[in-house]
């Protein structure tokens, strides 16, 4: 028998060892990719990526500047340019009409899709961003146990990652807050709760809870455990495995609204159909057999890693639009050289400085995400006035 192709037999030492020097390698990478200091840093605006931003003229950001109760940015070369952070409180004070009103709770957004590969913690990390440059305190909470959000925001689940950092110690019964495992980002207006493998340990240990203690309701954990943030942030976003397990039913059960990025592909429109199902079935089983209910104030299909050329998406996105009708956003997230470059550098479009590669190839890809983060904004402050009116009622 002609064997082109032998087998290389692999014992537990040899995978242990393959997987430290993978490990070893992204050590590496990230420090070739990431500043001398392996920590990451977020883009700097030019005036008119300010004044667009803002939605305002250029010139409003020139006269508003004489006032002096706004960052004047510095100089570089021939124009001025202004930090994140700078930037941050330009659009609080020329966008305050778009801030969380007085009384009302920050609203929690949770980002899911059975299938990995569908742009699900691109969607997430990338809302959390455009939404923070708006000026809005964002929260993200990556829950999925491959950490590749919280990888996206420069830290490594593997090595810097301890438990307290996670969600684990809420789904133990350790705390009953999330607040311990919050901690600042490298990109102003965001905070973190990073994730690691460790997290695969929720699948066990909620229900293992729920066996110990019958009145303990396993997937109101992380709903229960967000209320301190909903005062504290104005957007709480959660990146999800990609599957139907215990920590993606809780990340459910605390969302106010959802995002189901779904490319627009036959198999990727069939898993979507078994994810609503499945999750129907779910409530069915914990919810409404108990007397209870649970309604979403939005839920949005964005279609994502769409190739413009392709005639086999065109089809499958006739059949997204039909089957899920308002329910998906009038904006369609394409499959760029961007975004590929972007997760080559351990960031999103919003950590790409402008002329760093093909101009129209970049606006493409960042006008999408801006007018993805503009209509999750519409949604949010709608759930907001909604609040307020039922306060004053």
């Amino acid at each position: 028998m002609d064997i082109k192709q032998p087998i290389k037999r692999q014992s537990l030492a040899d995978i242990e060892t393959q997987a430290a020097r993978v490990a070893a390698m992204m050590g590496h990478i990230r420090a070739a990719m990431l500043p001398p200091t392996a920590k990451k840093s977020p883009p700097t605006l030019s005036a008119l990526q300010l004044a667009q931003l803002c939605n305002v003229d250029k010139a409003k950001i020139a006269y508003r500047m004489t006032r002096g109760d706004l960052p004047a940015g510095t100089m570089q070369g021939n124009r001025r340019e202004w930090t994140m952070s700078a930037a941050q409180q330009w659009a609080r004070e020329l966008r305050s009409s778009h801030m969380r009103p007085a009384g009302a709770a920050g609203i929690t957004i949770t980002v899911s899709n059975f299938k990995g590969g569908v742009a699900k913690t691109t969607t997430a990390v990338t809302l959390a961003q455009g939404l923070s440059m708006r000026g809005h305190k964002v929260l993200l909470v990556d829950l999925d146990p491959q950490g590749s959000a919280t990888t996206l925001f420069g830290v490594l689940p593997d090595a810097e990652v301890d438990h307290e950092h996670t969600a684990m110690p809420l789904f133990t019964g350790e705390h009953d807050d999330l607040s311990y495992a919050v901690r600042p980002s490298y990109w102003p207006g965001i905070d973190l709760v990073c994730a690691a493998p460790l997290l695969f340990g929720a699948e066990f240990a909620l229900p293992a809870r729920q066996t110990r203690d019958a009145g303990f309701e396993f997937w109101r954990c992380l709903d229960r455990g967000l209320d301190q943030a909903r005062s504290d942030f104005d957007v709480i976003i959660i990146d999800t495995p990609p599957s139907l397990s215990y920590v993606t039913i809780n990340a459910l059960m605390a969302a106010d609204g959802v995002i189901l990025p779904l490319p627009p592909s036959a198999l990727d429109f069939a898993s979507s159909a078994q994810f609503w199902d499945l999750f129907s079935d779910l409530c069915n089983q914990l919810i409404r057999s108990r007397g209870q209910d649970k309604s979403f104030e939005f839920i949005d299909v964005l279609l994502s890693r769409v190739e413009a050329n392709d005639a086999a998406s065109s089809v499958v996105r006739q059949w997204v639009l039909e089957g899920y009708g308002d329910k998906v956003l009038p904006i369609e997230i394409p499959k760029t050289s961007v975004t590929a470059t972007a997760s080559a550098e351990f960031g999103t479009v919003y950590d790409l400085p402008r002329g760093s590669m093909n101009a129209r190839t970049f606006a493409r890809a960042r006008d999408a995400y801006d007018r993805m983060c503009e209509l999750v904004e519409q949604q949010i402050e709608a759930v907001w006035a909604n609040q307020v009116e039922s306060l004053g009622g």
